[in-house]
């Protein structure tokens, strides 16, 4: 495309393509022998607007790669800016100039940048091509072994085991996360984070031996992101009622996956989609698709069987069929780790992947940032013997949040150490939460105490930010039994947990937006 997308000044971010149509009929495939073309940018100049993002970080280093000269800009400095231009990247941090580096041939835009941003205009001015995030990365799949992982819960973390698992497997993976995972890199010097930057072929001892090189991408249905990738294989975790922002209802929701699902190559050409066998709509999403499909969970009926064990976490997954077969032990908590786990087994185990070094892979992977992450123990004035344990999860769906507090509840044990499960939830957009308000109402019974600060206020409008409060959820939970409160500013909860807090508690701070920074401020501060 050659200019960005003429939209209304009130919307949110900008919507990447209109309502497809679906099904396969009108889905592009790539064959794993790789007939389209390689995306050629070598010797070209990018801009990328938003460049500190996870992923667009991850897109400035692999388009680098590929020989490209790339630069960019961003709102300020971060940890991820100062780390691009310790690499050589140049970054700039004046947003509001209409202004490009001469020569510029693509400017690449975060989601997160509206359409009537001045650099973006500027590139419109000049008649440059302009993509979207998810339409760059959509092109890097071309000519290569693309695996795709969607779905509404678990992508980020499901990317970065699989990434991990194909990294040590010797399979030599390109991926891109969109969250910090610091297991990712490797002896190409890449320094891990949400990405790694892997080969053109693939190389390892195997049926996949001399395939193009393996893409790995997390796939985000908002904004219908996804329907620009070239899958080769794809993974639907779950579908699920959200960004109905966008969408508008569930039976929308399901239409978008079943048009992803029908961009997977065909069955003939090594296609295959893995579909959660609960939770996902599957018989709608994947009908009349072109892919092999196969279904993955709890359920022995599904073709990979997964087992887990809370206690001493360990897992496995079995696939019959295909006498394929792992077993390992996990690190992070909750079964539904477990299936994310297995995910990437089963991916690994399809490609040829040795099962010991899956499991090895599997045995030790940590986690990814801000998914049940420890950030410290709260030792209190009294210098508690226990002290509170402070997590941050970046939960910010209905059914995440109750998946995660139940598997809190019994992976920290807190009663045996005298203690509760303490939730501080920050909703994240007014729109979810007025659409999901009886979801949300329902998913907090596995704490004890739950804090509600303001609503993280992203993408919506003005008038949705005054339909609905997080006083209205406190209420809803109040109605439920819940012990609940509604606090602001973050500092005064800082001070609320100093005084409620107790030698034995847990405390999860959860949401998609900065709620995390109580914890690291409650973890300065003494009692």
């Amino acid at each position: 495309m050659s200019a960005l997308p003429n939209l209304p000044a009130n919307q949110g971010d900008p919507v990447l393509l209109p309502r497809p149509n679906t099904g396969p009929a009108s889905s592009p495939h790539l064959a794993l022998s790789g007939p389209a073309q390689p995306w050629d940018v070598k010797g070209k100049r990018c801009y990328l607007v938003g460049i500190g993002g996870s992923g667009m970080q991850g897109m400035a280093r692999l388009l680098a790669a590929r020989g490209a000269i790339v630069s960019g800009s961003d709102s300020g400095r971060s940890a991820t800016t100062d780390r691009l231009a310790a690499d050589g990247f140049n970054v700039d941090f004046d947003q509001t100039r209409h202004w490009l580096p001469e020569g510029t041939q693509i400017v690449i835009a975060s989601a997160a940048v509206k359409p009537d941003h001045p650099q973006m205009l500027e590139a419109v001015t000049r008649g440059l091509e302009t993509l979207w995030y998810a339409e760059a990365l959509g092109r890097c799949m071309l000519g290569r072994t693309a695996l795709c992982v969607a779905g509404t819960h678990g992508k980020s973390t499901t990317t970065s085991m699989l990434a991990c698992v194909l990294s040590d497997c010797g399979l030599d993976p390109t991926a891109i996360v969109g969250a910090t995972c610091a297991q990712l890199g490797g002896s190409n010097g890449n320094r891990g984070g949400g990405f790694v930057i892997g080969g053109d072929a693939i190389t390892a001892d195997g049926p996949w031996r001399g395939r193009p090189g393996v893409v790995v991408a997390e796939s985000c249905e908002f904004n219908r992101s996804f329907h620009h990738y070239h899958p080769t294989m794809a993974v639907i975790t779950s579908v699920e009622a959200d960004h109905l922002d966008v969408y508008g209802t569930l039976d929308a929701v399901v239409e978008s996956f079943h048009h992803f699902a029908g961009l997977v190559a065909p069955e003939s050409e090594g296609g295959l989609l893995l579909i959660a066998h609960s939770g996902a709509h599957r018989r709608e999403v994947t009908a009349g698709i072109a892919a092999k499909v196969e279904t993955i969970g709890f359920n022995p009926d599904a073709d990979w069987f997964v087992s887990y064990d809370p206690i001493t976490r360990g897992a496995s997954v079995v696939n019959r069929s295909r006498s394929l077969a792992c077993t390992w032990t996990m690190l992070m908590p909750g079964s539904h780790n477990a299936v994310n786990a297995a995910t990437a087994a089963a991916f690994a185990l399809v490609m040829g992947a040795d099962s010991g070094a899956v499991a090895a892979s599997l045995s030790r992977f940590k986690g990814v940032d801000r998914r049940v992450q420890l950030l410290g123990v709260w030792k209190g004035n009294e210098g508690w013997a226990n002290g509170v344990r402070i997590i941050d999860d970046y939960g910010h769906h209905p059914t995440e949040v109750s998946t995660t507090l139940r598997a809190l509840r019994q992976s920290e044990q807190t009663e045996a150490r005298g203690g509760r499960l303490i939730c501080v939830f920050q909703p994240h957009q007014h729109s979810r939460t007025r659409h999901l308000m009886e979801e949300f109402a329902a998913a907090f019974d596995a704490a004890d105490i739950v804090i509600v600060p303001h609503i993280y206020f992203a993408r919506d409008t003005e008038e949705d930010r005054h339909r609905v409060t997080s006083a209205d959820l406190v209420d809803r939970l109040i109605e439920k039994g819940v012990a609940a409160m509604h606090l602001y500013p973050f500092k005064a909860i800082v001070t609320q947990l100093q005084t409620t807090c107790r030698d034995g508690d847990t405390v999860v701070f959860m949401g998609a937006g900065p709620v995390n920074e109580i914890g690291y401020e409650l973890l300065k501060t003494t009692r």
